[in-house]
């Protein structure tokens, strides 16, 4: 193997099947569920049943309880931060009991904007993670990753508010309204970003450094993205789209990073047979069933309480409404507390000083 295909080889998160799987296949099955749904009428309406359970209920609310497969079911590291790991939910509860005595359209618009915040620094850290492998590790080509990163998914955010779509991010009017004029020069800065980040890569792939997975992640970001909020005005194309490339890629990264912290500590020390590494393949196929079973359990305990409690919208797979709203005061926030918990953890379990990516 050449020197320059080494350096690509050594430029994947995970490995070369592994990361175009995760990224490259959560973007075609986006698009393919928004082709599909197209010439269906699917976008002319609310996002129907069967794709709400595939994209909400087993990705968007279940790659949430993940986090806890990274922090709180792994043995020792509890202890090696109890203070935010333990303080994080008390204060997410406390945070969340705050906002909803100020009414629950403030609160719904916090949690959006924070949830926002968190889908954006996402797409960021992946691009982070990945420019950690390259050798030019210069302030210009941070600026060009940032800028370029911020710039595809910003721009459909300040289109979103500069021009009110016939969805939400989580309930009606939850996005506050900017002037128009504002979006013009977002999306020249957008051209520009994209445009630069472009060439460069083209100038890295001709002279043999390319990083192929950080160009998948800002290529797919960018057209998801302006996909899913400016070309589209539908619940269905913002689901599909915003969804599924947010929530695989970090089922698989948690997976993954228990996955190799198991394999670490059974090969320490010990020499790998064929047999054993057949034992750990076949090892390897039931912790993935464990981990998605558990993960959707949590996800539909989760939403059946939403759905009971609070919004009535889903009786046949969580049976009737119930009068709750004595409880609401304490159950509102209670229930956003897993979803804070992930937005917050999440900017501190993946850093340098944190993670072995």
């Amino acid at each position: 193997m050449k020197a320059s295909d080494q350096a690509t080889q050594d430029h994947w998160l995970f490995s070369p099947q592994v990361d175009l799987l995760a990224f490259g296949g959560s973007f075609v099955a986006s698009m393919l569920l928004l082709a599909l749904g197209w010439p269906l009428g699917l976008t002319q309406g609310d996002t129907p049943d069967l794709v709400w359970i595939g994209a909400i209920l087993l990705i968007d609310v279940a790659h949430v309880y993940a986090t806890g497969f990274r922090v709180y079911f792994v043995p020792g590291e509890f202890k090696r931060r109890p203070w935010l790991y333990g303080g994080t939910p008390v204060l997410a509860f406390v945070a969340a009991w705050l906002l909803a005595q100020y009414g629950t359209l403030f609160f719904w618009r916090a949690l959006a904007y924070l949830a926002v915040f968190h889908f954006v620094r996402q797409q960021y850290g992946w691009v982070a993670l990945y420019r950690r492998r390259e050798l030019d590790q210069s302030r210009v080509v941070w600026w060009l990753d940032a800028i370029a990163i911020y710039a595809a998914t910003i721009f459909p955010l300040i289109y979103w508010h500069t021009h009110p779509r016939n969805f939400a991010w989580f309930t009606p009017d939850d996005f506050v309204t900017l002037p128009s004029w504002i979006s013009p020069i977002a999306a020249a800065i957008y051209v520009l970003a994209l445009s630069a980040y472009a060439v460069r890569s083209i100038t890295c792939a001709w002279s043999g450094r390319w990083n192929p997975g950080k160009d998948m992640v800002v290529a797919t970001t960018a057209v998801l993205w302006f996909v899913g909020i400016v070309l589209f005005d539908s619940d269905y194309a913002f689901t599909v789209t915003n969804v599924i490339a947010h929530g695989v890629p970090y089922l698989v990264l948690v997976y993954w990073y228990g996955h190799r912290q198991r394999s670490s500590n059974h090969n320490q020390g010990k020499h790998m047979h064929e047999s054993h590494v057949e034992d750990e393949q076949v090892s390897g196929r039931a912790s993935w069933i464990k981990y998605l079973a558990l993960l959707w359990l949590l996800a539909y305990a989760e939403e059946f309480l939403w759905d009971v409690g609070f919004w009535h919208e889903r009786s046949w797979l969580f049976g009737s409404p119930q009068d709750w709203n004595a409880y609401h005061a304490v159950l509102l926030p209670l229930l956003a507390v897993p979803q804070i918990t992930h937005y917050v953890l999440d900017g501190f379990i993946w850093r340098r000083t944190s993670s072995p990516l």
